[in-house]
């Protein structure tokens, strides 16, 4: 299979590129081909353009600017995505990202009748999050009732590739983390990976 690896974070030196480096070598030690995509290091634009936004509902959505993006998608058989959540939610530029590339056309097209999504990506097969908080598992789950994964399981995931099998690992409490307990999820997340 190959996967999709998408790394969003600014700092080339972060525990999340440290993540990713992981989840590429595993993949590949597997003998998956990986498509890497650093999204801050490709200066990947977040931005929907007015045109983009213009042609959304039209049944001819432009996604012209992003083609090379679209392509890597569609060429796809899994995804995972590795990036911190910065205020229980994803990075600009990853929100961005699924905000140009999963779009009517690619992801999902909109059905006639309105109000239904159909979904399109029928070759991703796995969507993964691998992810950081800063708070403690039960901040995340029991106050602020798991943002993330629901966004990326229940409304990316579902609506755009049925029967995707969709999994997330999070190290809680980022912030005041051990070296230690870094390296039993770095091992973690080796261990997942593996088992594609």
């Amino acid at each position: 299979m190959k996967f999709l690896v998408v790394l969003a974070h600014p700092l080339p030196e972060s525990f999340a590129a440290s993540v990713a480096r992981s989840v590429r070598e595993t993949l590949e030690a597997s003998g998956h081909p990986v498509d890497f995509l650093d999204l801050y290091a490709d200066d990947f634009d977040p931005r929907l353009t007015a045109a983009e936004r213009a042609s959304y509902f039209t049944g001819s959505y432009d996604h012209s600017a992003v083609d090379p993006y679209v392509a890597r998608l569609k060429s796809a058989d899994g995804l995972i995505l590795v990036f911190p959540q910065w205020w229980f939610n994803l990075p600009a530029i990853l929100k961005g990202f699924i905000d140009r590339v999963f779009v009517p056309g690619v992801a999902f097209e909109n059905d006639a009748d309105g109000g239904r999504l159909i979904p399109k990506l029928g070759n991703i097969r796995h969507f993964w999050a691998i992810t950081t908080t800063g708070s403690p598992w039960w901040i995340v789950f029991l106050y602020m009732g798991n943002p993330v994964k629901r966004i990326l399981q229940r409304g990316v995931a579902a609506f755009c590739a049925k029967g995707v099998r969709f999994r997330m690992l999070s190290l809680h409490n980022m912030d005041q983390s051990t070296e230690g307990k870094r390296g039993a999820f770095l091992e973690k997340v080796r261990r997942a990976v593996a088992s594609l």
